[in-house]
């Protein structure tokens, strides 16, 4: 049996305001997203992007269309289902890092498990699992405040992973960055994406950093200007 795409977009449109006052932010997208997929998604600041990503995440619903996640309608969930799809299918990483500040990296990287309800002996478990998974073994007890900036967004990549989701939702990931670790962030991405399966949908303002992915959507005026499926993997991919 096939399974459905992880993703859908049927139609999906999404306006603010009324009357020739209305955005429309999406224009009857049209989008299917397979697991284990890494998807770029770039375009010009009021594009649409950032809208579709906050759709994907369950931080907004369409205003018309349908947004499917693993051929269900999420149409069809209430605020707790999809508070439930962000924590139990959803990983986020921001430009900013999202830390808690004086709080430790091992404390950072616990806390969607304190929402899940996970005792605090399997939570450490998990979270130095985590950590190690994304190279700070023996930074875990660092605050934030103690941590480069290379090194608090692999706190919040170890976070985003640590509930094992089907889904990383990446915004700007390397936007905070210098050319050197944006390269190693990346890299530390595309390994996950590709050893543990994880889903990888990023938006970049950067076409060196949209070259990680294996596919590449452009937004223009709210519309799905272009699709493309990359062939050869760029030299600075391992």
């Amino acid at each position: 049996m096939t399974l459905p795409p992880l993703i859908t977009f049927k139609q999906v449109s999404k306006f603010y305001g009324r009357g020739e006052a209305m955005i429309r932010a999406l224009d009857h997208i049209d989008l299917s997203i397979s697991q284990g997929e890494f998807v770029a998604i770039m375009g010009p600041s009021g594009s649409g992007k950032s809208t579709a990503m906050n759709i994907i995440g369950g931080l907004d619903v369409p205003s018309s269309g349908e947004y499917f996640f693993q051929g269900i309608p999420t149409s069809s969930f209430n605020r707790s289902q999809l508070t439930l799809l962000r924590r139990h299918m959803l990983g986020f990483v921001f430009q900013g890092f999202n830390l808690l500040a004086r709080t430790s990296a091992v404390e950072n990287v616990e806390l969607p498990l304190v929402y899940r309800g996970i005792d605090h002996r399997e939570r450490r478990r998990l979270a130095l699992a985590a950590l190690e998974q994304v190279g700070l073994k023996g930074r875990e007890s660092h605050t934030t405040q103690e941590l480069s900036g290379g090194q608090q967004q692999r706190v919040a990549i170890a976070r985003a992973i640590v509930t094992n989701p089907a889904v990383l939702l990446a915004d700007e990931p390397t936007g905070n960055l210098d050319t050197r670790t944006s390269s190693e962030i990346m890299e530390l991405i595309t390994r996950l994406n590709r050893e543990n399966g994880i889903t990888v949908i990023m938006v970049t303002h950067e076409e060196d950093i949209a070259a990680y992915g294996k596919r590449l959507l452009r937004f223009v005026d709210g519309r799905l200007a272009s699709d493309q499926v990359r062939v050869k993997e760029p030299d600075h991919v391992l």
